[in-house]
């Protein structure tokens, strides 16, 4: 058995509560601030389509612009979460087991994976930005709206990688009111700055890009003090921060989420070109709307999945097996009711929203009628998002992979090159519900089977 280390004053407020406190009360509890968090972390995006629309006279072509630039803005935030959503779930696996030094030991490498990362990005896209936005469906009104855009946006690729990859960090300790501000802090510099940027100096979408760089960093010095502060459970310590064989497990668990994001961007470049070619730069507004829109969902989604994989860990870690049961029940319960409830309010009002971000009428009537339609699957795809949540709460690698493959390069990917051969432009959103709905089923099949076979083991175990 791994040798633990004596836990320090700064840990004792989290672990009794991530043992002890009521599984519901606590998963609620914790969701809360990640859900605010999550919304504000959504809210970077939302809030720059919503300033960008109104820029006079160029309003549409520049939002379009940026929309096109979203499959790159997933690549930089992927990464992030490679580490992130892997990193943190094992650190947290290993404070249930008590080895509080083998959890900042995963903190240190995260940290040099995640600069790492950044600075090879960064080089990549910058130097191959244009032929990639061309690629990805941009037109000859929108590409210059995209270069100027992600040229900025690239050079805080550093801040989003420690944002975003740490932060979890702070919630895996039960800390998730700290992570809120964590990301609160950023909002509240972007929502203070894109009004000034982007229309009082006419900055347009230069101006969207410089207060998100300005926002991320903001936040990464936040996080970066409070990790390395007396008053985090891990501690980022400087001798930690080197590459490390502690991150392959976190890795191989991280990968499950990596997959599903990366294969967003995937899917985005997929809809962008079919779009452009079967509906023209209108109906790659639309699906930029849509997709905005969708970001809502996952702020709830999301947010009750970082509230509740902590506890999930943490007693999986313990072998507290009747705590974690409980909160995988939370996780079904959570994500599939926020996943139906939200966008049924999305399908019943589909215009509205979509006049959020457009005047146009053309784009309006294209969201008001395929936004119902692309929807549609999203309750049954609640299992898949609770399954995903235990799965990786529980460490367990290979199925949450294989989970995150399903949807998006077997059954979407395919469903939206082919069907619009027949249906068109409409096929693309079609690609969805059905795509959504068949990787719901088959996640709860397996999450049953996988379940099963560790709960017996554990109790072969203990005979």
């Amino acid at each position: 058995m791994t040798a633990t280390t004596p836990t320090t004053p700064t840990t004792q407020p989290t672990q009794p509560a991530l043992a002890t406190a009521p599984v519901t009360r606590l998963a609620l509890t914790m969701s809360v601030p990640t859900i605010i968090a999550q919304g504000a972390n959504a809210s970077y995006t939302i809030i720059d389509r919503l300033f960008i629309a109104r820029i006079p006279g160029h309003g549409d072509d520049a939002m379009t612009g940026v929309g096109i630039c979203f499959p790159i803005l997933l690549a930089v935030t992927v990464f992030a979460q490679l580490i992130g959503a892997g990193g943190a779930p094992r650190a947290s696996i290993e404070l249930g087991r008590g080895n509080f030094r083998k959890a900042e030991r995963i903190l240190g490498a995260s940290v040099t994976a995640l600069i790492t990362i950044a600075i090879t990005l960064t080089i990549i896209l910058q130097l191959a930005k244009r032929p990639i936005l061309t690629a990805f469906g941009a037109s000859d009104a929108t590409i210059d709206y995209a270069v100027d855009f992600i040229t900025i946006y690239l050079a805080g690729t550093l801040f989003v990688q420690l944002t975003l990859g740490l932060n979890p960090f702070i919630a895996a300790q039960g800390r998730t009111g700290i992570a809120m501000t964590s990301v609160l802090i950023g909002t509240g510099v972007s929502i203070v700055l894109d009004p000034v940027f982007i229309l009082a100096l006419g900055w347009g979408v230069r101006g969207a890009a410089l207060a998100n760089v300005i926002a991320q960093l903001i936040s990464a010095a936040w996080i970066v003090a409070y990790l390395s502060s007396g008053r985090s459970g891990i501690r980022l310590r400087a001798s930690n921060i080197r590459f490390d064989r502690i991150l392959l497990p976190a890795l191989a668990l991280g990968l499950a989420p990596f997959i599903m994001q990366i294969t967003e961007c995937l899917i985005n470049v997929v809809f962008n070109i079919g779009l452009q070619r079967y509906g023209g730069d209108d109906y790659v507004a639309a699906i930029t709307i849509v997709t905005s829109l969708m970001q809502i969902v996952n702020v709830l989604t999301s947010g009750f999945q970082q509230g509740i994989q902590p506890i999930i860990g943490f007693n999986y870690g313990a072998r507290r097996m009747d705590r974690v049961r409980r909160a995988i029940v939370m996780a079904f319960v959570t994500q599939i009711a926020s996943a139906v409830s939200l966008t049924a309010v999305l399908a019943a009002f589909p215009g509205f929203f979509a006049s959020w971000f457009t005047g146009n009428a053309h784009v309006v009537a294209i969201v008001a009628s395929m936004l119902p339609v692309f929807v549609c699957g999203w309750g049954v795809f609640g299992i898949q998002m609770g399954a995903q949540c235990a799965l990786v709460g529980m460490g367990q690698a290979k199925q949450s992979v294989f989970l995150a493959i399903l949807r998006k390069v077997i059954l979407l990917t395919p469903l939206a090159l082919l069907l619009p051969h027949w249906l068109g432009a409409t096929g693309i959103f079609v690609a969805e519900p059905i795509s959504d709905a068949t990787s719901g089923i088959v996640a709860g099949v397996l999450f049953a089977v996988t379940y099963r076979r560790i709960a017996r083991g554990m109790r072969d175990a203990r005979v």
